[in-house]
């Protein structure tokens, strides 16, 4: 049986290696949220449409697993910017790369005049998670 205790003490170590069923073993996944304040419809509609153009550059990323932008819908005027990883190195190595830099560098080149200038968020900060438990729904036979 392993415990919580157990489990914490191999994340302390850095260890991110989870038991799995029937003796395997299942490496977690990192999540990382961009957490973007977006006071205003006009400039949630500009963010939305940046990262529809961003297509591709960070899907082929080595160790990307999924993407999700989320839109607030009530209470907040954040938006949320979800990234799976499978690992804190590949997630650095991407912000750290030329396709980070060249999806960022999408926003900047929208001048004033020409659409939208500069940054659509007026605030940005990143959370970072580590996936212990992960439940999909079962595959649906038609």
């Amino acid at each position: 049986m392993v415990t919580i205790a157990a489990i914490r003490e191999r994340h302390v170590r850095g260890n991110r290696k989870q038991p799995g069923g029937m003796g395997h073993t299942v490496v977690m996944s990192i999540v990382k949220f961009n957490v973007l304040t977006v006071p205003d419809a006009d400039a949630g509609a500009v963010l939305e449409e940046r990262f529809a153009k961003r297509s591709g550059l960070v899907e082929n990323q080595p160790g990307f697993e999924e993407f999700q932008l989320l839109r607030p819908v009530e209470g907040t005027d954040r938006y949320l910017v979800y990234t799976r990883w499978r690992s804190e190195e590949d997630f650095q190595n991407w912000v750290q790369g030329s396709s980070f830099q060249q999806g960022h560098e999408q926003a900047r080149a929208d001048r004033p005049g020409q659409g939208h200038g500069g940054p659509a968020a007026t605030g940005s900060e990143v959370w970072g998670f580590e996936v212990v438990q992960h439940v999909t729904a079962p595959n649906e036979q038609q």
